[in-house]
Formats: C-alpha cells, sequence, structure tokens
C-alpha cells in the first residue's frame, strides 16, 4: 500500500528522534571511555605500572646458609654440604601428577616422596616453589634438564644441606635439624619469614635447637623476571643472606669418639670435666644413633627401631639419665658427718657386716664386715656399716646440703634440649610428693645413695671436680675460641684436712691392695687416679628367686641387674681430669665401670690411646688386644694411634 507524503515525513522525524537518542547514548559511552582512559593512562598510570612490574617480577627469599658447630680444637661437628635438587611450582605445572609421573621416570622418587610433594604444594602459594627430592647425583640433575621441555614448572637447584661428619660420636650433643612443622611455627609468636621456606630445616635437639637463633642467620632475597606464565626468564637482583655464626664447643672430638667408643656393647654414659675450667670435654651416652637418618628423613621403620630399642639410645643419659648414685654418693655423706662434727675422721667404726636400724636389718655389701675402720679405709673398701652409722649421727638435713654444695641435685644449665636436675631428697620433699613422713631407714638408704636419691653422670663429674679442688666448678659446653684465661670458680670453704682424708680414701680405692678399685689402678706415677666405685641397686632378689637358685646378677635379666657406677679425678697430685661412668645394668662399678673410667681417664690425659705402660704388666696384652680392636673402630687412627711404650 502506497504511503502518503504525510506518513513518510512523520516516520523520518520518528527515525531522527531514535539516532539522536542512540547516537547521544553512544557519544555518552565514548566519552566515559575516553575519559576512563585518561584517568588511567594519565592519573593513575604509576599505580598500574607498579602492578604490572608486580606480576612481570617475583621476589624471592633465600635461604641462609646456617653456622657451623667445631670442637674445642676447630673440628667440624655440624657442616653444610651441597645438595642438588629438584623443585616444583604448582601454578607453572599444569598437570601434577602428569608432571611427577614424567619426573619419577628420571630420579628414583618413592610413593611418599609424591604424596609429600603434593601436600606441600597443597599448603603452600601456587608460586612457591616445593622441594620434590633432594640430594640427586649430578647424572640425575643433567636427566632432568635435558628434559625440562616435558617437565613444565620444574626446575633443579643447587642448595646446601646439613651434614654430622662425626656421625654418632656427637648426636646427643650437636643433635640434629628437621623440616619446619606446624608445630614448630604455632610455638613462636613472630616468625622469621624464613620459616616459610617449604622443607627450610632448623634445629631440632641438642644444641641445633637450643641455639637455633645464634645458628640460623638472616635469609637474602632474589628479584626475578617472569614471563605471563610465571617462568622465570632472568635474574636482575639478589642480595645474600647473613650467614648464621659458627660455635665452638669445650667437647674435645678425639676423646669424645674414643669414650664413646670404649662404652660399646654397653648401655650407659660417660662425663669428662675440665677441673680447672669447667669445660665438658666428653658427654658420651650409649648406644648412640646417626643424626644424618633426621636430616635426610629418617624411615619410619628406622624411628621406630630407635623407639623401641630396650636401651633407649635416643636418650642422652650422660644428661638426662638419673640413676641411684650408689657407693660414689658416700664422700657426701662422710663430709656431711665430718661438717657437723660427729666424727674426726680417725674414728673407728665396727661393721660386723649388718646393722639393726627401727626394726629392719641393712646389710653390707661384704657379707662377714670389714670389722673396724675409719673414714679413709671405710671409703677404701666402701664399707656400708660405716656410713649407716654417719648418716644416723648427721642426719639427712646435712647430707641433702652437702649433696647440694658439691654439685648434685642441680639442673645446670646447658645448651642441651633436656638436662635432668636428679633429685636431694628432703623430708619436705616426701611429704609433698607421698604424703609420708621421712624415716630413719630413709637416711640409712641415702647415706649410701640408693633410696630416692638420684643423681646424672654429669652431676657425678662435677661432685668430683669439686672434691678435687674445693671449688664450685660449673660445667660448660659453649666456649670463646678468643678466651685467654677463665676466671676460678668460688671456693666451697670445706677444710682441707676433710678433703685431704677424702683424696686419701678414693686414692686407696684404687691404689691400694685392699681397695676396691685396684684392679683398674694407673701404674704411672705422674698420671695416678683417685676414685670410687659404685653398685646401685635397681631390683632386690626376691626370696622366690632365692629359692629357685638365682643368687647372682648374672642370672637375672638384663634390666634388673645393678647399675655399675665410677668416678675419679686425676693426676692424683694436681687434678686436672673428673670423670663420671654409668653402666646400666653393668652389674659391679669395680668389675664393669672401673674400667672404662680408668681407659677414658688416661686417653684424656695422653689426648689418645692409653700408653701400655700406663697400665699393670698382667694385664697389658689384654689391653693390647682390645686396643688393637677399639683403633678400627675410630674415626682417627693417625690421631689416636696406639702407643706401644
Amino acid at each position: 500500500m502506497k504511503r502518503s507524503a504525510r506518513d513518510i515525513e512523520a516516520s523520518q522525524k520518528q527515525m531522527t528522534r531514535r539516532g539522536l537518542v542512540v547516537g547521544g547514548a553512544m557519544l555518552g559511552v565514548s566519552a566515559s571511555l575516553l575519559w576512563r582512559l585518561r584517568d588511567m593512562q594519565l592519573m593513575q598510570s604509576e599505580q598500574f605500572h607498579l602492578l604490572a612490574e608486580e606480576n612481570r617480577i617475583n621476589l624471592r627469599l633465600l635461604p641462609p646458609t646456617r653456622g657451623l658447630i667445631l670442637d674445642r680444637n676447630g673440628v667440624l661437628l655440624a657442616g653444610n654440604e651441597q645438595n642438588y635438587r629438584v623443585v616444583i611450582k604448582r601454578d607453572d605445572a599444569g598437570d601434577i601428577d602428569l608432571v611427577l609421573e614424567r619426573l619419577a621416570q628420571l630420579v628414583p622418587l618413592s610413593a611418599e616422596a609424591i604424596e609429600r610433594a603434593r601436600r606441600d604444594m597443597l599448603r603452600n602459594r601456587p608460586f612457591v616453589p616445593v622441594t620434590v627430592a633432594e640430594r640427586l647425583s649430578w647424572e640425575e640433575i643433567s636427566r632432568i634438564a635435558a628434559n625440562a621441555p616435558a617437565l613444565p614448572g620444574v626446575t633443579p637447584e643447587m642448595g646446601l644441606s646439613r651434614i654430622y661428619p662425626l656421625r654418632e660420636d656427637t648426636a646427643h650433643i650437636v643433635g640434629y635439624v628437621g623440616p619446619v612443622s606446624e608445630r614448630d611455627l604455632e610455638a613462636l609468636e613472630s616468625p622469621d619469614p624464613v620459616l616459610r621456606i617449604p622443607r627450610f630445616q632448623i634445629g631440632k635437639s641438642g644444641v641445633e635447637r637450643m641455639m637455633e637463633d645464634h645458628l640460623r642467620g638472616s635469609a637474602g632475597s632474589q628479584r626475578v623476571e617472569v614471563n605471563a606464565v610465571g617462568r622465570v626468564m632472568r635474574e636482575l637482583d639478589r642480595t645474600e643472606g647473613q650467614p648464621g655464626n659458627n660455635l665452638h664447643l669445650t667437647i674435645d672430638a678425639r676423646l669424645q669418639n674414643y669414650a664413646l667408643q670404649r662404652l660399646q656393647g654397653q648401655s650407659g654414659a660417660a662425663a669428662v670435666v675440665d677441673i680447672a675450667s669447667g669445660d665438658v670435654l666428653a658427654l658420651a651416652s650409649g648406644p648412640s644413633f646417626d643424626p644424618n637418618l633426621f636430616v635426610r628423613g629418617i624411615s619410619q621403620a628406622d624411628f621406630s627401631a630407635l623407639l623401641e630399642h630396650e636401651q633407649r639410645p635416643l636418650l642422652h643419659k650422660a644428661v638426662q639419665g638419673m640413676y641411684p648414685p650408689g657407693s660414689t654418693f658416700k664422700m657426701v655423706t662422710a663430709l656431711a658427718a665430718l661438717d657437723a662434727g660427729e666424727t674426726d675422721g680417725r674414728e673407728r667404726v665396727f661393721c660386723p657386716g649388718h646393722m639393726d636400724v627401727a626394726g629392719n636389718r641393712f646389710h653390707c655389701w661384704r657379707r662377714g664386715g670389714h670389722g673396724r675402720v675409719d673414714l679413709v679405709a671405710a671409703l677404701a673398701e666402701s664399707c656400708d656399716v660405716y656410713f649407716y652409722e654417719m648418716s644416723q649421727r648427721c642426719g639427712i638435713d646435712r647430707i641433702n646440703a652437702m649433696s647440694e654444695r658439691l654439685g648434685l641435685g642441680q639442673r645446670y644449665e646447658l645448651p642441651l634440649t633436656a638436662v635432668a636436675g636428679g633429685l636431694n631428697p628432703t623430708r619436705e620433699w616426701k611429704q609433698r610428693n607421698r604424703n609420708e613422713d621421712w624415716l630413719v631407714g630413709d637416711t640409712v638408704n641415702a647415706s649410701i645413695g640408693q633410696g630416692f636419691v638420684l643423681t646424672t653422670p654429669l652431676q657425678l663429674a662435677v661432685m668430683t671436680a669439686r672434691l678435687a679442688s674445693n671449688r664450685a666448678v660449673l660445667p660448660r659446653l659453649i666456649r670463646d675460641p678468643l678466651e685467654r684465661a677463665t676466671a676460678q670458680a668460688a671456693s666451697l670453704d670445706l677444710r682441707p684436712e676433710w678433703l685431704q682424708m677424702i683424696r686419701r680414701g678414693m686414692s686407696d680405692t684404687v691404689n691400694n691392695a685392699r681397695g676396691t678399685a685396684y684392679s683398674s689402678r694407673i701404674v704411672m706415677p705422674e698420671h695416678a687416679m683417685a676414685g670410687k666405685t659404685g653398685t646401685s641397686q635397681v631390683f632386690r632378689i626376691t626370696p622366690a628367686e632365692r629359692a629357685a637358685g638365682i643368687r647372682r646378677q648374672e642370672d637375672l635379666p638384663w634390666n634388673r641387674r645393678n647399675h655399675a657406677l665410677f668416678v675419679d679425678f686425676a693426676p692424683l697430685d694436681d687434678p686436672r681430669i673428673a670423670v663420671a661412668v654409668v653402666i646400666e645394668h653393668g652389674g659391679g662399678g669395680s668389675s664393669t665401670a672401673a674400667p672404662i673410667g680408668r681407659d677414658i681417664t688416661l686417653a684424656a690425659l695422653h689426648d689418645g690411646v692409653p700408653p701400655l705402660s700406663a697400665y699393670p704388666a698382667p694385664q697389658r696384652n689384654r689391653i693390647r688386644s682390645e686396643q688393637i680392636e677399639l683403633e678400627e673402630r675410630l674415626h682417627a687412627p693417625d690421631l689416636l694411634r696406639i702407643s706401644r711404650a
């Protein structure tokens, strides 16, 4: 139908209005876009430039080099070694499972390692590199590099890892490092950002843990340019971190090695203290373990074996093990009686082999008794009855005070994970912990180091050092290599005549034919020692066991036998070294602990395996055979060579 001119004119006007509206809207939008573009390009250009730079440039933390731990002579106890490893970034990898599957075809990866890598990637941000495998060989790293196009997100790296070259020797002292755990982070109020680097390692036990802040150092940083998919294109700059501080211990690595090897086959500990300075020269605990296993990731089977071992290799027995001191405590009782004025030391006490106290019979170790003995003879022959008598005269309060004066029952502030304080029992302690009154029988038991009394091998070594010097020797484990002189410890103010009797008794223990450690004497006059044996009862042989024919320690299961102890100082005329040895369930102190104590003492004085001339002539053939076998196990046979003198 033909439209009229009027209709056509009206339609054109309507289209013109719509065009104007649409055009106006388009013009408004265009103007708005142009205004926004102007604002972004001119007004906010610096902000967007910064955002672009942040997308293009990544800042990464560089872990610091951990400080070294060395012995008193500069021997390396804990160091760092090159470690080839492979890392993966989740945001670059794409199909993580596929990449890990390809990687496992190039290097050995256990299912546990793959699962741990997945877990670490999910726990961290996508751009954070996660370690998949470490301690790889150069050939394995080369295979990964050659197959890089098929391994997106995978990067081979070279870093540092902790290593303990002396392995078992200093495991309990130095400790070990391990990856930072959630518990570690939760224990800190403001964790160092470097601790959040995946698989970053910190001290877990021993000196490594207690001196963590000193050893760790501070992180460095690295700025790298990345492309649109996050792959590193180039390094822009790097700021190296501050390496951790080195640490010198008072330990003598050669003596520590010798002491641990001399303890082989036994469950026990040995402590050696320099009397003049208080330096701890050795703290051996056997059996030991290889701390490198923990650094590399110990298997569950290996860890379970350590935990379930009846001789407790993870326990640092030298400072954590608490044992009844047995007869090594008798010097404390003797000095308590002298200090109380209850004896002059020359008085003789009759020992018939037992003493009846409050309706109970307390036996002497010698069934027939020792006859009449004074203080010196009572120490040398280890007469129990003499000390039963002295303890009743002076009482537990005097004994406790003297024990504390000689360094027992104290927790020494050493940089070790756990240091036991032992136990000096008092009337108040028993009432508080047992809800019982103190009995005279408790005092009698305590007089010979039994009952509630507990000590550590380190405490016994400190006690011996104090007896030898009349000074309040305090043990220390950290040494300043630039230090030229050590302040002398405060005096104990014990009367010289009292200590002279104590030292004579300890000398006769070793050097008199009637002494309990005579077979372990040192025949070189310049290195003669004074000592004291001890045997602490763990379980009493029951009447039923006696009726069944069990009368000897050897007939009992290992874990029910007595502990064997020995303490000594040497040389006799100018004491320099104090030693304490505890052998768990070792039987008798004179037969088991004293020979080990003598050998460790001689090794400390001779800076190596002792010369045969230090031993009684009838023992030299046997000692020589033992030394030849021992030398094969020492780490430094060139430094610890057997003297054939």
